[in-house]
This record gives C-alpha cells, structure tokens and sequence, in this order.
C-alpha cells in the first residue's frame, strides 16, 4: 500500500468515525460536536486526518464549520445531490441530458401521485397559499419575465408547497432539489423558450383551480399538461444536440 492510498483509507475511516459518533450521540442538526483536540483524541487520529475528515463531511452537509465557534452537525440538506447532477446536466451528451428528464419524470410522479389527497383533503389554507404563490408569478412575469429572479422564487416555492401536502420530509427534499437541478440546467441546455413566463402562470393557474374543484382527474391531468412542454422541450433540446454531434462528426470525417 503506498503512502497515498493509505492516507485516502485513513480519512475515510476518520469521516465514519465522525459519522458513527453523531449517530451513536442522536445528534440533531445544529447539535455542536466535540472540539478537534476531543475528536482526535476520540477517534485515535491526528489533528490533520480529523480536519480532511472535516472537509468532506461539510462538502456533503452533514456537518457544519463556523469559523471562531466550532464544528456542528449541518442541514443533512440534498446540496451535494444537487450540485453533482446539475454538473452532470452541462455536460451536455445525450445519456447526460436523460438524466434531465428523468429529473422531470420524478417530479411529475410525485406530484400526480398526490392529485388524489390534494383533491380530497386540502385545507383552504393549503389552497389560498397557492393561489398567492400563482398570483406573485403573474406580477413577477409581467414585471421581469420568467427568467427573473422573483418568478424563479415563486415558481420553487409553489411546488415546494404542493408536495408538502405528502406530509414525507423526504419527497418534499427531493422533489425541491430536482426543480432546483433543472432550473439550473435547462437555461443552460436552451430549453427555455420565448412566452414560457405566461404558459407557465396559466399552468398553474390551472393546477390550483382543479386542486380548489376538488378535482383529482381534472389536478392529474392540469399536472401533466403543465409537464408536457417541459419534457418537449428538453426532447428537442437532446436531438439538437444530437444533430450537432452528427454534423460534427461527419465534418471530422
């Protein structure tokens, strides 16, 4: 074994070290964790094993440094998810851009999946709280298009609110961070086309009024036109893409 990879294995048994401790202690997030000195004299490791264990766990939010008061366990958020599959989106080939739609398929499946108990059971609170989000999209389109940061927020924030009807921390978690990965992919990959900001406030205007009818067919089928262009547009981002690829290929040739 050379000195590398016997560095890189004793990292890796420091970080489950780490891991096992705030396990063991049902840590929660925002709970402080040891200083380095008790963690290395804890886990049996030196001072710079324990710092590049530390590294690679803040890399993937599962703790926290605050410089000048100590390490924390962090958000256990999706950012590390997120920040490698909007990687992988840019890259641009095909297999790549699939994950793009998978992404978008995710999405569509855990909202239709809730069409039913929207439609059965949503308080008018729930309802009124999107019809709010809905509205400062249409304010936001007309003032900044839909490319804005304003109508962004409130596009995320009414999706966000519409799985937090599953009552599962988890969905609304992933549900959140693949709208954020395709947000930050498709302008990238030329999927967002002229007029988008008006289709997509009538597409949720129409969400909303079937969820309010307590209308489960009528929300499952507003969810999936509202899913449509979506899937399309990425479908004919992919094969322009793909065109390009051949194009190339045969100009090298």
């Amino acid at each position: 074994m050379d000195g590398r990879t016997g560095r890189q294995l004793l990292r890796q048994e420091v970080t489950e070290g780490i891991k096992h401790y705030i396990l063991e202690n049902r840590l929660r997030p925002g709970d402080p964790l040891p200083t380095e000195a008790a963690l290395c004299e804890a886990l049996g490791a030196s001072r710079s094993s324990v710092r590049e264990a530390v590294k690679t766990l803040h890399a993937l939010d599962i703790v926290e440094v605050r410089h000048g008061h100590g390490t924390y366990v962090g958000g256990l958020s999706l950012a590390a998810l997120v920040e490698s599959l909007t990687f992988r989106g840019m890259l641009g080939a095909d297999d790549d851009m699939r994950v793009m739609a998978d992404l978008l398929e995710a999405r569509e499946l855990f909202e239709r999946g809730l069409a039913e108990r929207i439609a059965a059971g949503a308080s008018a609170e729930y309802l009124d709280t999107l019809d709010v989000l809905v509205a400062r999209m249409r304010e936001q389109a007309a003032a900044d298009g839909a490319d804005g940061a304003g109508f962004v927020e409130a596009d995320r924030a009414f999706h966000a609110h519409f799985v937090s009807a599953s009552g599962n921390a988890l969905i609304g978690q992933l549900s959140v961070a693949f709208w954020d990965v395709y947000a930050l992919v498709a302008p990238y990959l030329n999927v967002v086309g002229p007029g988008d900001g008006q289709d997509t406030v009538a597409a949720h205007q129409r969400i909303v009024d079937a969820a309010r009818a307590g209308d489960a067919d009528g929300l499952s089928a507003a969810l999936a036109d509202h899913y449509a262009p979506l899937r399309r547009r990425l479908a004919e981002s992919r094969a322009r893409a793909a065109a390009e690829a051949n194009t190339g290929g045969s100009a090298a040739g």
